[in-house]
């Protein structure tokens, strides 16, 4: 059996490779600037580990309204929320911007699709400050911010969606002597509306990882007391906020999986 002959190449350069790698990463790591490390550098670092391996149980539930329960079922409500809205509010907004015909874009279709691009651009925690400034710190401000912001992800799924569907009973309806808007609501809406109702889902799961970072700026939920934990160095008081939004996110991604298992 002949033996097969490697080039140079193929036999050191994985060698060759890992090794620039690490004097790559010796080289960056090399120009941080260790004087300004504090002195109390390394307590500080095993007081956060300490923390976050020995977190304050009682902090789960007090019944005051204070507690972790409650940020975690507010953050609950404010991405809920803000999804329902966006999903409603999205239904113009991804018809306008949808092509009825493949491969042509119209001047209706060109204005949605910018008006979606638009809202994108502004994230969820600039626009929650935008808010804080025009109706106050807390939750109301975290839903309008989830709410518009989901707007331009929702309009862009929902308008690919609207695009890829069959056109065909649509114009069945028409040809039959119906309407456009018989059209729509017998045979467009129901052809999209499972492929809706999956990207709501998926949109409900970021929106529960975006509420929960809203509150670092006052728009409610459970990132205003992680802030204040963090702010006075409450490292116990850290980790069992975010075993919390640990524990709150699993649950949620594995229920919406779920979920949309069943409608796909």
């Amino acid at each position: 059996m002949q033996k097969i002959q490697r080039n140079p190449w193929q036999k050191y350069g994985p060698w060759i490779i890992a090794i620039l790698v690490v004097l790559l990463f010796v080289w960056a790591f090399s120009g941080i600037p260790l004087s300004t490390v504090k002195p109390q550098a390394m307590q500080v670092t095993k007081s956060i580990i300490h923390g976050l391996f020995h977190p304050d149980w009682s902090y789960i539930y007090s019944g005051d309204g204070e507690d972790l329960v409650s940020a975690l079922i507010e953050t609950l409500a404010i991405a809920f929320l803000g999804t329902f809205i966006s999903a409603i509010l999205t239904l113009p907004f991804a018809f306008l911007a949808a092509r009825t015909k493949k491969g042509l874009f119209t001047p209706r279709s060109t204005i949605g699709k910018l008006i979606l691009t638009i809202i994108r651009v502004f994230p969820e925690i600039v626009l929650a400050i935008m808010f804080i400034k025009a109706v106050g710190p807390g939750a109301y401000a975290g839903v309008l911010a989830v709410s518009i912001h989901s707007i331009g992800m929702l309009g862009k799924l929902f308008s690919e969606a609207i695009e890829n569907i069959d056109r065909g009973p649509n114009e069945a309806i028409v040809a039959a002597g119906g309407s456009a808007l018989d059209g729509l609501t017998l045979a467009t809406i129901p052809a999209v509306m499972p492929e809706f109702m999956n990207y709501t889902l998926y949109r409900f799961e970021i929106a529960v990882r975006s509420a929960a970072i809203l509150g670092i700026v006052g728009a409610g939920g459970i990132g205003a007391p992680l802030i204040f934990a963090l702010q006075t160095r409450q490292w116990p008081k850290v980790g069992i906020i975010l075993l919390g939004i640990i524990v709150m996110v699993t649950v949620i991604d594995f229920l919406s999986g779920q979920l949309r298992k069943r409608l796909v």
